[in-house]
């Protein structure tokens, strides 16, 4: 994102003056009230993580592989894992809230019964770890779903009525993140998680979002003509239009980072959503106003690039730089795929780079850290031993 576009950023946020003035009052009657700001808990925690999806379901499901799992975690020097608890509309936990909406055919069990996300939570901590449960699907959800069939009015659309889009996971549908039912369902899953289960925190991460050829459904149409007198731009890009929706979803990550600290203070709020001139142009995610108005606890920004150039310049960005002085700040780095095998000279490259800027990393995901690299899974393990030699500086001071 060029400096320019910053500016352009600010005054148009200058023009909706009284919104942001709401905006800001409401932030700091929470603060003041019930809020433990970020820079209370660990500032210099390196971030040492990895991502435990739904490829992992086969590690996930046995007891004796998450046990084996965290304790290589450990070795390795890793710190946190971050276990998927929301994909495709469905929950990896037993869910009264998704039961409620309907959501009801589909349950992630262990092999025997079990919670898996309790077992990994206290497999996590008895090796010392964070375990922060990742909400990784947001306002996505595939069309058939129940989500999506038992709640049509949920769903968000773009300008022509169509209401899907072409995501990594498929084609998907988007729940409106505008819509008071929608919010209430996400918070409910939310708390619900915070409640129900002894986790570190929770992440939230580019689905979180909306993308920009969305909005144009009849409730958020409604709504923008009543605030603006006027209909929404034909041009989804349009600046005061993004800007509209960006706000809105602000409020509500207000909002919901207020419900989360209402059950946990201590609670980390993590987000990792794209790099930051693609996340508010294209999926509507100010998460540099987020970071600014106090409410993230964590930040790592995924960076899926093969080339080391262009990781290089996106990790040195200044908002990067900015995030550095205020909370723990890392990278995602892409350790592989089942169908797209990333050589661990990359991995070791990509780290480096992030180590070298006082950065900490995640790795996308568990499975393909060793499993499915073009080396043997020793060499790998080794290499991440090498990279990972200590312990991570929290670690250290505790």
């Amino acid at each position: 994102m060029k400096l320019h576009f910053i500016s352009q950023r600010w005054r148009q946020l200058s023009q909706r003056l009284i919104p942001l003035l709401f905006l800001i009052s409401f932030v700091t009657a929470l603060l003041v009230n019930n809020f433990t700001p970020a820079l209370a808990q660990l500032p210099h925690q390196e971030i040492r993580g990895v991502w435990m999806t739904l490829n992992d379901f086969d590690i996930l499901k046995e007891r004796s592989k998450v046990q084996d799992a965290m304790s290589q975690l450990k070795r390795l020097n890793f710190n946190t894992a971050y276990p998927v608890v929301w994909n495709s509309g469905y929950a990896t936990y037993p869910s009264a809230v998704a039961q409620q909406a309907g959501i009801q055919s589909f349950v992630y069990k262990g092999s025997d019964g079990h919670d898996i996300i309790a077992d990994v939570i206290d497999q996590a901590h008895r090796q010392g770890l964070r375990a922060i449960p990742w909400f990784e699907f947001g306002f996505m959800t595939p069309p058939t779903s129940e989500l999506a069939l038992n709640h049509p009015d949920w769903l968000t659309s773009k300008r022509d009525g169509s209401q899907t889009s072409i995501s990594a996971a498929g084609e998907v549908v988007w729940l409106n993140p505008f819509h008071p039912k929608v919010q209430e369902f996400i918070t409910n899953l939310v708390v619900e998680i915070m409640s129900q289960y002894d986790a570190d925190g929770i992440q939230f991460d580019d689905h979180m979002s909306l993308p920009h050829e969305f909005g144009y459904d009849p409730y958020t149409v409604a709504w923008y003509t009543q605030e603006t007198q006027n209909n929404p731009p034909i041009n989804p890009e349009d600046p005061d239009w993004v800007g509209w929706r960006a706000d809105k979803l602000t409020t509500f990550m207000v909002q919901l980072n207020h419900a989360v600290k209402g059950v946990k203070p201590h609670a980390i709020f993590s987000v990792s959503p794209n790099y930051f001139d693609f996340a508010y142009k294209f999926q509507l995610q100010d998460w540099l106003t987020w970071l600014r108005l106090g409410i993230i606890d964590e930040l790592i920004m995924q960076v899926y690039r093969s080339d080391l150039q262009s990781f290089t310049a996106k990790i040195s960005r200044p908002e990067i730089q900015e995030a550095q002085q205020m909370i723990p700040t890392g990278v995602g780095v892409m350790a592989g795929l089942r169908n797209r095998q990333v050589p661990m000279r990359q991995i070791t490259s990509q780290v480096r780079a992030a180590q070298g800027r006082g950065l900490g990393v995640a790795l996308f995901y568990y499975e393909s850290l060793w499993d499915y690299g073009p080396e043997a899974v020793t060499e790998r393990q080794t290499a991440f031993q090498t990279l990972f030699s200590t312990l991570a500086q929290s670690d250290e001071i505790e």
